[in-house]
């Protein structure tokens, strides 16, 4: 797929009707179902039936994630995955960077409803090479008040590697014809997300489905580090793929066709008897 033909869509939720398999697709903070498009139509082509919600306060205006709690994200999931449930007999979740910690805690707390997991460039800490120096010092933050004097860089800012991908990502958001995302990631939400992924790692061994991680290897916003945390604690049998030509955003950078291969392998291999097999896998360029 060129650049040029990368789908255009607004930042409201979409679906795609399939067989008994579904797959919930959650997107990351400061962004919208948008990012989650190409993962999501090489899911329904193979069948499977696909809901890409928008989540207020994960995504939307400032105001908006200003507004919110971490826990009104994970209801707000937790509805998704519940509707999802009713049309379809099994289910897979995946979410990128913040969605990837909020479909992990779906995971631990569902584990009747969630067959398995696919986490794109999960993010428990924020310390890839290009987050600004005070977010240490942002650790000793723990009142609302308080964050609200920080402003953090949106994912969506710099998160692609390929320059001619990026440019057309930001010409989208500028022209209006994209979905409409926030300049900044309001300190408030940013301690949020902290809130959020202390809650998901009090959870992590309880989560014993299959995984599949994928993760930058030159992640710009939450390093590797991330992802073999993960690796370590999860339950069940994990895949780690590490890219090696993608930054944050990996489910529309130069690798997105890669993360779809694997996400589709998993879906396949999670409706079958049996585990996989736990593993470190290098995806090649």
């Amino acid at each position: 797929m060129t650049v040029e033909k990368l789908p255009a869509i607004n930042d409201s939720g979409y679906k795609f009707p399939g067989g008994r398999t579904g797959v919930l697709l959650v997107h990351g903070m400061c962004g919208s179902p948008a990012e989650m498009r190409f993962i999501a139509n090489g899911l329904a082509r193979a069948g499977h039936t696909v809901h890409v919600p928008f989540f207020p306060g994960l995504g939307g205006s400032e105001d908006d994630l200003k507004s919110s709690s971490w826990q009104d994200w994970v209801a707000s999931a937790e509805k998704a995955l519940l509707e999802l449930s009713e049309e379809c007999d099994s289910v897979m979740v995946a979410g990128l960077s913040t969605g990837a910690v909020v479909a992990m805690i779906l995971a631990a707390r569902h584990p009747d409803k969630v067959r398995s997991l696919a986490l794109y460039s999960p993010t428990l800490w924020l310390n890839g090479f290009r987050i600004p120096w005070y977010a240490r010092l942002f650790r000793i933050v723990t009142f609302r008040a308080f964050a609200s004097l920080f402003d953090f860089p949106a994912p969506h800012k710099f998160g692609i590697k390929c320059p001619r991908i990026r440019d057309f990502m930001q010409a989208a958001i500028a022209s209006g014809n994209g979905p409409k995302l926030p300049v900044v990631a309001p300190g408030v939400a940013v301690l949020e997300r902290r809130w959020l992924v202390d809650a998901a790692r009090k959870l992590v061994g309880r989560i014993t489905q299959p995984v599949v991680i994928l993760h930058p290897r030159e992640d710009d916003y939450a390093a590797l580090d991330n992802a073999t945390w993960l690796e370590r604690k999860l339950s069940g049998t994990v895949d780690l793929v590490v890219l090696d030509d993608s930054y944050h955003i990996v489910t529309v950078d130069r690798q997105r066709q890669v993360v779809l291969d694997h996400t589709l392998s998993l879906a396949a291999r999670s409706l079958l008897p049996g585990g996989l097999q736990r593993t470190s896998l290098a995806a090649a360029a």
